[in-house]
């Protein structure tokens, strides 16, 4: 199988003419290996907050698709395309609708889920500040138009867990997951008093089962780590496993988190990720246990755009107007990337999860890194494992990743360059034949963002709850050059389905 790039390489690109002919080439290559129909998602000029940091995900359910940008959600009928609301729906809609003041300011970070066993959606999201609470909806039936459709909601006041020694620290990039015994929350801990550096991580279990129904949750079960806040956390921004398809995990199956292991000291590498895994107890709470770190030992790799004076700072990514204006975008590449997606086979357990490397530790270009894990000696292991970079030109980041019923993983990302704006591709491969990855492109983007460095923080790949075989895939593009005070970006959902999946 012929391994094709994002576009063709430096060779093609020093005749091209025009970039509307590099437009032409891109889409040609989408169209030739996969079918897919794609579609205009929440935009700017729909935000009904607009700002700059867009952090695109959604997820598909039985009947609609439903898309969140920060601070806005909206859904679309899953063959029509057609939105179901008038316009895009303020963040904090499902808690004012339910008169409940802590979560109605309109809060970033948010995660749109599906939940497949329950067939319900979940709108998750952070809000407040300097009271800080973490807010969850849960709709009480899967099709957003149905007669007496509600939103379920809930709230956790977060600065108990958040202070400690006195000190208040800062809850960041949020992520949620379904697992059979509750709904998973992890949180990032950060310093604000020396410029929001990583210092742990924050942990919660909700109480899934009444929260479904409507009714009212136990108290929530957090843990800390570390317990005391004591320097660089390199281990930060944990995942929790969230489930694809309608099989649960055997029950009593510990609901896992996956973390990167960032370089420490003089080292550029890394070869281990970090595993924590949680037990909750509704009954008895004090038996709820939340263990870890455990290595998971992997391939080498350097985090995208590592700088080793500086974690956290991992802007390299360029546009076509990089060498102009000297703005890069960020390719976060100092964390595993949403989701860590789990799937029970009839046979075995498999999770997959991608983050954002260098090829090399003297090259900046960004490439995706893919990790398939099994349960192995009662922690994870890899089983599969690859990194999609075709070429020597184009950066690819935020990737996200999901398997569909016959073991195809489908991974979708963005792609830059100095002869590329910011555009979006995927690749897909299938982890039981170990085949190589088919890359393909989605959108040409046709302009960049020149007035801040962020590019998203997430995407998100699922698939559908009724074949289990069709990929959703949402992230974000530009079609005029956001500066100054504008606001440009725009977002793109996608569907698509591999042959082999019946």
């Amino acid at each position: 199988m012929i391994v094709k790039p994002l576009i063709p390489g430096r060779t093609l690109c020093r005749w091209l003419a025009s970039l509307s002919f590099l437009f032409f080439l891109f889409a040609s290559l989408g169209s030739a290996q996969v079918s897919f129909k794609t579609f205009e998602g929440i935009d700017a000029a729909t935000d009904p907050v607009v700002g700059l940091t867009v952090d695109p995900n959604g997820a598909v359910g039985t009947r609609q698709y439903l898309e969140w940008v920060d601070q806005a959600y909206q859904g679309y009928d899953k063959n029509t395309f057609a939105a179901v609301y008038p316009s895009a729906q303020k963040s904090n809609t499902p808690w004012v609708q339910n008169n409940m003041p802590d979560c109605e300011t309109a809060g970033g970070n948010g995660v749109i889920l599906f939940d497949h066993l329950a067939q319900r959606w979940i709108i998750a999201v952070r809000v407040g500040g300097p009271n800080y609470f973490y807010c969850i909806a849960i709709s009480s039936a899967d099709d957003l138009k149905a007669s007496g459709f509600t939103w379920y909601t809930y709230e956790l006041s977060l600065n108990p867990i958040l202070t400690v020694g006195g000190k208040l620290y800062y809850p960041d990039y949020p992520k949620i997951a379904t697992w059979p015994d509750a709904y998973y929350v992890t949180l990032d801990l950060e310093d604000t008093s020396k410029g929001f550096q990583e210092v742990g991580a924050v942990v919660c279990a909700f109480d899934r089962e009444n929260m479904v129904s409507g009714m009212a949750a136990r108290p929530a079960q957090c843990f800390r780590y570390p317990q005391t806040p004591n320097g660089l956390f390199l281990g930060h921004s944990l995942l929790p496993a969230d489930i694809e398809g309608s099989t649960p995990p055997p029950a009593g199956t510990a609901e896992s988190f996956i973390s990167i292991q960032n370089p420490s000291g003089s080292n550029t590498t890394s070869s281990s990720l970090n595993l924590w895994q949680m037990h909750v107890d509704w009954a008895a709470p004090t038996n709820t246990t939340f263990t870890g770190p455990t290595a998971i030992a992997v391939n080498p790799y350097t985090p995208g755009c590592y700088n080793r004076s500086n974690v956290s700072d991992t802007y390299c990514v360029p546009e076509p107007s990089s060498p102009t204006t000297k703005n890069v975008i960020d390719s976060v590449g100092d964390r595993l990337m949403h989701r860590f997606a789990f799937r029970q086979f009839p046979t075995y357990q498999s999770y997959v999860v991608t983050q954002t490397v260098q090829p090399s530790t003297t090259r900046k270009q960004t490439a995706v890194r893919w990790y398939e894990l099994r349960p192995s000696g009662g922690t994870l292991g890899v089983a599969n494992w690859g990194t999609i970079s075709p070429d020597t030109q184009y950066f690819r980041f935020v990737p996200s990743a999901a398997q569909d019923k016959a073991g195809n993983l489908a991974i979708g990302y963005s792609g830059s360059s100095t002869v590329l704006h910011p555009s979006i591709g995927a690749s897909y491969l299938n982890l039981p034949s170990n085949s190589k990855p088919t890359e393909f492109g989605i959108l040409m983007g046709l302009a960049d963002v020149e007035n801040s460095q962020h590019w998203g923080g997430y995407t998100s790949m699922t698939v559908d709850p009724l074949d289990d075989c069709t990929f959703w895939y949402v992230n974000e593009y530009l079609t005029t050059n956001q500066i100054g005070n504008s606001r440009t970006w725009r977002t793109r959902i996608t569907k698509f389905k591999l042959k082999s999946c019946l």
